[in-house]
């Protein structure tokens, strides 16, 4: 008996350790870090090429919202960043020109409310609203067009495509683009003001001491020489007679 329970011990055992030998390992992995914030100034230095892009978000302040909007926002956004080379084509002046609020919603121009993937563009109904939407009452809407794999993109003054995506991942699209993004309602034609003096045939327009319809008064004048060729008139007659 003693033997016996030795041998099944001895069996019990070796078949563990068989189960055990042919078992397969796995490693233990390593804690993954959770993902940190992300920060649309650091995209940017990244890319390498994007300075000016760069100043006017932190000058208008933009670049805080869009880091605070997208920890919170359920839809996401999108940012399309113009390169250094797209402002140096600028008119000279084109920036210093505009207001601080102007300056404010040419940025929120280049940023929609909403991530869209290259492919999501193909499907947007146009115009699609950016984030300065509204802003004073004006549209500041965008249109895209796509041919094969290309993105156009339109705001009625410039076109021009998407192209390096330096990001592409939910809740936060970056791409870049080779020329600013100027709106119709900051670089359009200026439409009259409400207040504006109607326009009036410059003939008609009064003079001091004219009367409507631009002509001055002539009575007097008419008066003085209608007097003298009366006084003409007897002066030729006495002679005759």
């Amino acid at each position: 008996m003693a033997s016996s329970s030795s041998l099944f011990i001895l069996f019990t055992v070796t078949v563990q350790c068989l189960i055990l030998a042919l078992a397969p390992q796995t490693q233990a992995q390593p804690p993954t870090a959770p993902a940190g914030p992300i920060n649309l100034t650091q995209i940017l230095e990244k890319g390498g090429q994007f300075t000016t892009f760069m100043r006017l978000l932190n000058s208008t302040q933009v670049s805080s919202q869009v880091n605070s909007q997208i920890k919170t926002s359920s839809e996401g956004m999108t940012i399309f960043a113009p390169s250094d080379n797209a402002f140096n084509n600028l008119k000279p002046g084109t920036l210093n020109g505009l207001s601080l609020q102007e300056q404010i919603e040419l940025v929120l121009y280049h940023v929609l409310p909403k991530y869209y993937s290259m492919v999501n563009f193909q499907t947007v109904s146009n115009p699609v609203r950016t984030q300065a939407s509204d802003q004073g009452g004006k549209p500041f809407g965008l249109n895209f067009t796509t041919t094969s794999n290309q993105v156009n993109i339109s705001t009625g003054i410039v076109a021009t495509q998407l192209n390096n995506a330096l990001r592409q991942e939910f809740p936060l699209g970056v791409y870049q683009v080779d020329q600013v993004l100027l709106p119709n309602e900051l670089f359009g034609p200026k439409t009259p003001s409400a207040t504006s003096p109607s326009s009036e045939d410059p003939a008609d327009a009064k003079a001091p001491g004219t009367k409507s319809g631009g002509k001055g008064d002539n009575s007097g004048s008419n008066n003085i020489g209608f007097s003298m060729i009366f006084g003409f008139g007897l002066v030729l007659m006495g002679i005759i007679f």
